[in-house]
């Protein structure tokens, strides 16, 4: 019993790990799109 909650415990933090890291990645992605944008708005 003490394993499976460890190893649920050890799961569920590889989990938040991953979509913290997927934020990350989207945030980077919008600023990008966001930068482009006003370049393409501004004329440069």
């Amino acid at each position: 019993m003490t394993r499976t909650l460890a190893l649920l415990a050890l799961v569920a933090l590889a989990a938040c790990e991953t979509v913290e890291g997927a934020g990350r990645d989207i945030q980077t992605a919008g600023e990008v799109i966001t930068d482009e944008a006003q370049d393409v708005q501004s004329g440069n």
